[in-house]
């Protein structure tokens, strides 16, 4: 896999923006081949994968799911909504923050505009409240039909504007005092002023404490702009608008070429070959070169069964253990996968006396969570 002089040449954590539509799923709500396997080995590297997307809520779980993104934080509904995915919540999600705004002026300026405009009203976590229905695959999650009155009652985190032409008012819409954010020329999102991917992802880089000059953002519409300004590290969509490629640092392949898949192999350490592995063994190798600690350990933790709960890589940093990337393939297989990946991924552990060659595991209790094994994991 390596040697150890390669040991010194970590990757530095990065927070990682990736917005969904057209760059981590195409139109025809497909995945491109080794996108999934790309985001697993990323998180191994210890990089803070962020969904950052128009869509809603209700709309973000299902596909964060099928890109095995259910922990860590996700940006929806363009900013205005942050949340921290977690799959041991009930709703699998707790939300960070929700920007409200008061969207009275904005929609009675719409409907003066076009009077035959279709209004909706975010409910976060639910669906919509609209003067009309949407049509089918309009907007995500469930819709009631309710007055005017009720879309204009009470503070809103974003509403969705269709009428023919609607982007054609943009400057006029934003000065009631509101972010318009167009996709598409007949469609315009209201948000609370100063929204955006950009503004969100830059609160959730400083939760995190990752340095302004290690974040990276990977986009393909209007709604992207802001955020790939923020980003140290802009990708464009090679199918993205040419405005939107203009504003990047970089342009990749288009989605039906799997683009994201090469930027998100671009973070990876040197000296793993990915293609030869298994993703458990790539997964491991990638973990243990990128850990910034002297000492690694593999910690799992089982579910009822035989198969695990949770793979970790941990490290030791100044005399206390800190946990540096999950290894997602590690969840559902045995001590003994975990034993032979370590294995094929060229790296060692400490076994048991002669007659005994086994691994040697040593139990473990974390202060805040059940009780676990560690394996010690050395390079050769």
């Amino acid at each position: 896999m390596t040697t150890t002089e390669q040991k010194t040449r970590t990757t530095t954590q990065r927070l990682v923006a990736l917005d969904i539509d057209g760059t981590l799923i195409g139109q025809d709500r497909r995945i491109p081949p080794g996108t999934v396997a790309a985001l697993d080995l990323v998180r191994a590297a210890g990089h803070q994968v962020v969904l950052a997307t128009g869509r809603s809520l209700i709309g973000l779980g299902p596909i964060a799911t099928r890109l095995g993104l259910v922990q860590g934080y996700a940006v929806c509904s363009n900013g205005a909504v942050t949340i921290r995915l977690d799959p041991t919540i009930p709703t699998g999600y707790a939300v960070i923050a929700a920007k409200q705004f008061d969207p009275s002026p904005a929609i009675r300026q719409a409907l003066e505009i076009a009077p035959d405009a279709r209004v909706a009203i975010e409910e976060v976590g639910w669906g919509w409240r609209v003067n009309t229905a949407f049509d089918p695959g309009h907007l995500n999650g469930p819709q009631k039909k309710v007055p005017l009155s009720d879309l204009v009652a009470a503070p809103a985190s974003r509403v969705a504007l269709h009428s023919h032409g609607i982007r054609h008012h943009h400057d006029t819409l934003s000065a009631t005092g509101v972010t318009a954010t167009p996709a598409g020329p007949d469609w315009l999102d209201l948000t609370a002023p100063g929204t955006s991917k950009a503004a969100a992802l830059e609160a959730i880089r400083t939760r995190l404490g990752v340095p302004t000059a290690q974040t990276v953002a990977v986009g393909d519409g209007m709604n992207d702009l802001e955020m790939l300004a923020w980003a140290a590290r802009s990708v464009a969509m090679g199918h993205a608008p040419a405005v939107v490629q203009a504003a990047a640092d970089e342009v990749t392949g288009t989605i039906e070429q799997s683009g994201a898949v090469a930027v998100l192999h671009s973070l990876l350490p040197p000296g793993v070959d990915v293609g030869s592995l298994s993703p458990l063994a790539a997964q491991l190798a990638t973990a243990v070169l990128t850990a910034p600690g002297a000492v690694t350990i593999v910690r799992i933790w089982h579910e009822t069964g035989t198969g695990l709960s949770r793979c970790e890589i941990w490290t030791l940093r100044e005399g206390a253990w800190v946990r540096h990337a999950p290894v997602p393939a590690g969840t559902g297989v045995t001590m003994r996968a975990i034993e032979r990946a370590v294995g094929e991924a060229g790296l060692t552990y400490p076994r048991g006396d002669e007659g005994r060659r086994r691994a040697h595991w040593r139990a473990s209790v974390l202060h805040d969570g059940p009780a676990g094994f560690d394996l010690p994991l050395g390079l050769t």
